[in-house]
């Protein structure tokens, strides 16, 4: 288990239930949730949530997000778009995992069409376990910081 870390959440409504049911169980954990909503099923718009749970992570008011939407495309491109964040869309631990030690993400996507609790919940744990590996992923990472053009 890893220490009590703030993370931000967000989903529109096709991803409420799992954002909800994974906000429980973190909340278990110890885990301190800042929760961005949205709290009905009425149809909203993802990228206000990407871009509330960024901007809790780029300020340093949390540690990671985690975003979920029913696909979880949408939410992860609308994410990447804020400055500073690297957002994954993850199906498996493995996948979470690597995302932090490979890509240094800071924001964990799901879609919840395709990712059940359980799977959500262990591909948080395997992000939240795993540390940035740096070495010649830093100059990866770098290039993805830089201004394109």
């Amino acid at each position: 288990m890893t220490h009590p870390l703030t993370l931000s959440f967000g989903s529109d409504h096709g991803g409420l239930a799992l954002r909800r049911g994974l906000i429980e169980a973190l909340k278990a954990k110890g885990h301190v949730i800042l929760d961005r909503g949205t709290e009905t099923e009425a149809s909203c718009d993802y990228p206000d949530y990407a871009q509330a749970v960024g901007a809790d992570v780029v300020s340093g008011r949390a540690k990671f997000g985690i975003l979920v939407c029913t696909t979880g495309i949408g939410i992860s491109i609308a994410a990447n778009k804020v400055h500073g964040i690297r957002a994954a869309l993850v199906q498996s631990a493995d996948a979470a995992g690597l995302s932090r030690r490979h890509n240094d993400a800071n924001v964990l996507c799901f879609g919840a069409k395709y990712v059940d609790l359980p799977t959500a919940l262990a591909c948080v744990e395997a992000f939240l376990a795993a540390e940035f590996e740096a070495g010649r992923h830093t100059r990866r990472v770098d290039k993805m910081e830089s201004p394109c053009g």
